[in-house]
Formats: C-alpha cells, sequence, structure tokens
C-alpha cells in the first residue's frame, strides 16, 4: 500500500518511499520512510 506523507525539506506532499510501519514509544503506530525527491525522513501517523 501506498502512503502520502508531508515532506518538511520540500515542503509539499509526497509519496513515501521505502514505507515501513513503526511503533513509537507512546505506542503510537506510524510509517516511517524517505523523500523521494529529497531523500529525507518522512512520517505518517496511522491509526491502529
Amino acid at each position: 500500500m501506498a502512503y502520502e506523507g508531508f515532506c518538511v525539506r520540500c515542503r509539499k506532499k509526497v509519496t513515501i518511499q521505502n514505507a515501513a510501519v513503526v511503533t513509537l514509544k507512546n505506542g503510537r503506530k506510524a510509517v516511517k520512510g524517505t523523500c523521494p525527491s529529497c531523500g529525507g525522513v518522512v512520517y505518517r501517523f496511522i491509526k491502529g
């Protein structure tokens, strides 16, 4: 499944590459990946 997130460096919505679901310290789930244009880290919180 393709996720979209906001890249802070590019200041635009991008499709997250190398997306992986991670659980944060507070128990929330998020998708972590990279921006296709600048290579920066992009997070997006998901339900679950």
